[in-house]
């Protein structure tokens, strides 16, 4: 079982749970969406002792959490889920908390650091030619372009935000939109 050095942020105690039954780490829970600023307090010193990896649940709640902490405390990590990953049993709603400890291993060993790059290295123009910021099948490429990527899902205004923030390099971006095309040739 891997050891994390760095304390994993989720959004509560039964992440917490599945956590821990994939890697040693320790967590910080946010409980909800309304992060108060003595949490946001918290993860701001525990990025500066220990570093901090963000991993919320794949959903309109958990990106907000996740936009409000990298907003509020520069340099964190950031760990993602696709949907289909976090997907409840029988019932409830999607959450880190579903995940496999498979899911949650894989998601934790393709950590991002948001680092604003000076020059952006992936350009809009190149999101309009790979077809990701309009026409019919844009939302479904973005969406399977994430799970490559393992940057998690978003619009096509933050898409261009989150490429340049994790620095994707113009060659990974063509590989996971080659990869994206020849699924799409094969499903056809």
């Amino acid at each position: 079982m891997k050891n994390i050095k760095e304390v994993i942020v989720v959004e509560g105690k039964d992440d917490t749970k599945r956590i821990k039954l994939a890697v040693k780490a320790d967590t910080l829970e946010t409980n909800g969406s309304a992060i108060s600023p003595s949490c946001l307090q918290q993860i701001a010193l525990l990025q500066k002792r220990r570093g901090v990896i963000v991993f919320t649940d794949p959903d309109f709640s958990g990106e907000k959490i996740r936009q409000t902490i990298a907003q509020q405390v520069p340099g964190v990590k950031h760990a993602f889920l696709t949907k289909q990953q976090a997907i409840p049993g029988k019932k409830g709603s999607l959450g880190v908390e579903h995940a496999s400890v498979t899911a949650i291993r894989q998601a934790l060993a393709n950590v991002y650091t948001e680092r604003p790059a000076a020059q952006p290295l992936i350009t809009r123009s190149m999101l309009q030619q790979a077809h990701l910021t309009a026409g019919y099948a844009a939302k479904s490429r973005r969406a399977r372009l994430g799970e490559i990527l393992q940057i998690g899902y978003t619009n096509g205004k933050r898409l261009y935000e989150r490429l340049n923030l994790f620095q994707i390099t113009p060659e990974k971006f063509q590989t996971a939109v080659a990869q994206l095309d020849q699924e799409e040739k094969k499903h056809g």
